[in-house]
């Protein structure tokens, strides 16, 4: 079922793995990407974590889904509620990336019943400043998201990334100046808006925080910052890594994600 209408709008989904799995991992993408970015995530983790039920999407205003009539931190989170509940998914760990970890923290807020667990990369409970959204989303309106690809892929990955594999760096580059404008900027207001602080601190469940150690948009300060105020939260940092660490060391990100899993099993038992 490539497609799912859920909370009003069309999602792009990719559903893979048994649907009576006694976990079901989504995946939750960052602000200017779609869900083919955890492709090699996938292929190393699937055979390190049978009975497990993977669930991909693009959230609005990305890839092939919707723009929907609005997009706040609130209409992200109760996309992926609607997603869930249309799966029929009880027992959930959310992986998000950057505004996918914000995505995560709010449905562990809202709909604690989905959430069995989280896995909170490269993002933070609060990211940025007003000031600097604000010139970021009056740029790309005015310029496109072309005239600030060139630094947010700095950001996005290290430099040995950069500079030793310039084909996937291409690829990458394109998938992000082809999100819809619409999507990019509404995104971007909705982390503008978003401080998650109380959030993370009622977090109850089982939750890694994994950090890149080059990624130059939430650097590991910032997800330490988030991870103390977690209770209990357990923190990674991938070497030579920028802020999308599941591209440049997929195998190292499928591992920690495996042994988290696990983690998870133990405590349901």
């Amino acid at each position: 079922m490539p497609f799912i209408t859920a909370n009003d709008i069309t999602l792009h989904v990719r559903v893979t793995g048994p649907k009576d799995a006694a976990l079901t991992l989504v995946f939750v993408n960052s602000l200017g990407t779609d869900f083919r970015i955890w492709d090699e995530v996938l292929a190393h983790l699937a055979p390190k974590a049978p009975g497990v039920r993977f669930v991909c999407y693009d959230k609005r205003g990305h890839g092939l889904s919707d723009l929907g009539s609005s997009i706040a931190m609130a209409d992200h989170v109760a996309d992926l509620a609607a997603l869930l509940d249309l799966l029929g998914a009880e027992r959930t760990v959310v992986l998000g990336l950057s505004v996918g970890g914000q995505i995560a923290l709010g449905l562990s807020a809202a709909r604690p019943d989905l959430v069995a667990g989280l896995i909170l990369s490269n993002t933070a409970h609060k990211i940025g400043t007003p000031d600097m959204w604000a010139t970021r989303i009056r740029t790309i309106e005015d310029e496109g998201i072309e005239a600030l690809a060139t630094p947010i892929l700095e950001r996005w990955f290290s430099a040995g990334f950069r500079e030793g594999f310039p084909t996937q760096l291409a690829g990458y580059r394109n998938m992000l100046i082809r999100t819809p404008v619409e999507g990019y900027a509404g995104t971007c207001a909705a982390i503008r808006d978003t401080d998650f602080t109380l959030a993370a601190e009622s977090v109850t469940v089982p939750t890694l925080c994994i950090a890149g150690a080059e990624d130059g948009s939430t650097p590991p300060a910032l997800v330490a910052e988030m991870a103390a105020l977690i209770p209990g939260a357990a923190t990674e940092t991938v070497a030579k890594a920028g802020h999308l660490p599941g591209i440049e060391f997929p195998d190292e990100v499928a591992h920690l994600v495996a042994l988290h899993l696990d983690r998870i099993k133990e405590s349901l038992e």
